[in-house]
């Protein structure tokens, strides 16, 4: 339960972050489509792959290609939605020394820069902010527009003992590294 409560933890940081870098490619500020995002957080416990998924999340991204360095993303992702498919698992992380959503209900990401990589690839930068530590982080996106939308997808490594997601106990069962996927949709 604990293995799976870090995981959580983990994930949840890690979708806090690419929620708020992926929906940057609007001129306007344009919240995000929650209903066809989707942002997961894969760890390994005891060697096993495991993922869960954060179904709550919540952003405001402002992006235009032509002048991606004044892009600007807002994004809060609720610590008590992260799914590991089991009831028993999703109560364990939401505990104290996992996510503590009680003092800590939401992850979040405001971003503080944005640069082209070229193409449809983009370098986003920002602060992560997880059971109120900050943590500043830079990663790829890939911006697509689709027909009545832009989808964000990218993965960013998250080290789950920098925002003390899990106590010690925990090290030697759940892997400090969690990658956190995301395909964020920005409907137009």
């Amino acid at each position: 339960m604990k293995f799976i409560s870090s995981t959580r933890s983990a994930v949840s940081a890690g979708l806090s972050a690419v929620l708020l870098l992926s929906g940057v490619a609007h001129s306007a500020a344009v919240g995000i489509d929650a209903s066809k995002s989707k942002v997961t957080a894969t760890f390994k416990q005891i060697g096993v792959p495991v993922e869960g998924v954060f179904t709550k999340a919540t952003g405001v991204i402002q992006f235009h290609a032509a002048k991606p360095e004044a892009y600007s993303a807002s994004l809060q992702i609720d610590t008590a939605a992260f799914d590991l498919g089991m009831e028993d698992y999703n109560a364990e992380v939401r505990k104290k020394e996992w996510f503590d959503t009680k003092s800590h209900p939401q992850a979040t990401f405001v971003s503080t820069s944005f640069k082209s990589l070229g193409g449809d690839r983009y370098q986003a930068s920002g602060k992560l902010t997880i059971k109120g530590k900050s943590v500043d982080i830079s990663f790829p996106v890939t911006i697509k527009p689709q027909a009545a939308a832009t989808v964000f997808t990218g993965s960013i490594p998250v080290s789950r003992k920098v925002f003390a997601i899990g106590d010690a106990g925990w090290n030697e069962v759940v892997d400090d590294a969690v990658t956190v996927n995301f395909s964020i949709v920005q409907s137009h």
